[in-house]
């Protein structure tokens, strides 16, 4: 079956930002996210699953245990098993990306605030 935006299982998350599971499975999943200026996901780490962000349009503002990345459409960035990180868009326009997870991340979220120094 061809899955799209428009038959693709939608979920909301955060404050107003969108995701669509263009393949959701145990072993992987492939989101498409749209996140509108100004708005972040909270800072978390995964114990068990390896993410890729891959932007599509706009600028992603990605801490990666305390290293700040921005990403541009075309841009990706590896996120490893434990590795803290959050996810922001800072940019003037809106921000939408794949995500790609193995194995499934939805449930593998634990938060890690930012530690003050």
């Amino acid at each position: 079956m061809i899955i799209n935006l428009k038959n693709a299982e939608h979920y909301v998350w955060g404050d107003g930002c969108d995701g669509w599971f263009l393949h959701k499975s145990a072993a992987f999943t492939l989101i498409q996210e749209r996140v509108p200026v100004g708005k972040a996901e909270v800072r978390h780490y995964h114990e068990y699953a390896d993410q890729v962000f891959y932007v599509l349009q706009g600028v992603a503002t990605l801490e990666v245990d305390g290293t700040i990345h921005q990403l541009r459409a075309g841009d990706s960035l590896a996120i490893p098993v434990g590795a803290a990180h959050q996810l922001s868009n800072q940019g003037p326009a809106e921000l939408q990306f794949l995500l790609i997870s193995q194995p499934n991340s939805h449930g593998d979220r634990v938060l890690a605030p930012l530690e003050s120094v």
